[in-house]
């Protein structure tokens, strides 16, 4: 890992209390913090977002939206752990990405809809009770981020078997799997460090 290193920002595309992948942003977090790196833990349950509608926007965009495009923008490297419902990323991770990837008319600091995301750095994680850790969900995951222009790692990671991976702290109970976090969180930061230099790791 550069003795200097990006922010980084660590959010799942879940809301439930007892999510596996928000245990494993909570984890991936610890992990970063660990190994020297400045870390945001986003809660998307804290972001009051309603479902994506033109016609609800052009009254006016909601100020959690404004909120979270400020909180992406300001971060060059993230880590997104990404549940699978039915093969795919769940509805409030794209419904996210489509609120935070939308231009707003009249806004000088954001009628640039790509600003929030172009450039980015981003790992993929996920977890799952079955074997495949959620796999599939990156696979879709992974075209919706390079559309809006942001840098995929080539390392990622699916834990699966979720149900018994973490200990009561919620940590993750397996050397190899904390290993291969690790192995995502440090590609990110040294390639958010290289793309970005100096000016992303003060932001």
């Amino acid at each position: 890992m550069p003795h200097t290193t990006p922010s980084l920002l660590i959010f799942a595309g879940s809301t439930r209390q007892q999510s596996f992948n928000r245990k494993l942003a909570h984890a991936t977090a610890a992990i970063a913090r660990d190994a020297g790196a400045t870390v945001t833990l986003l809660e998307l349950s804290e972001f009051d977002i309603p479902l994506y509608n033109a016609d609800l926007e052009a009254q006016g965009t909601p100020a959690n939206v404004i909120r979270l495009k400020e909180i992406l923008w300001q971060h060059p490297a993230w880590v997104i752990c990404s549940p699978e419902y039915n093969g795919s990323y769940t509805a409030l991770l794209k419904n996210t990405i489509d609120w935070a990837s939308s231009p707003v008319k009249g806004n000088p600091d954001w009628q640039d809809g790509g600003k929030s995301f172009r450039g980015k750095v981003v790992g993929m994680l996920s977890a799952s009770p079955g074997a495949l850790g959620g796999l599939r969900s990156q696979s879709h995951l992974a075209p919706l981020l390079i559309n809006a222009e942001c840098w995929l790692a080539p390392k990622a990671f699916a834990l699966g078997s979720a149900g018994s991976a973490f200990d009561d702290s919620g940590a993750l109970i397996q050397q190899a799997h904390r290993d291969r976090v690790r192995a995502v969180v440090d590609q990110v930061l040294w390639a958010s460090s290289r793309l970005h230099g100096d000016a992303a790791a003060g932001q």
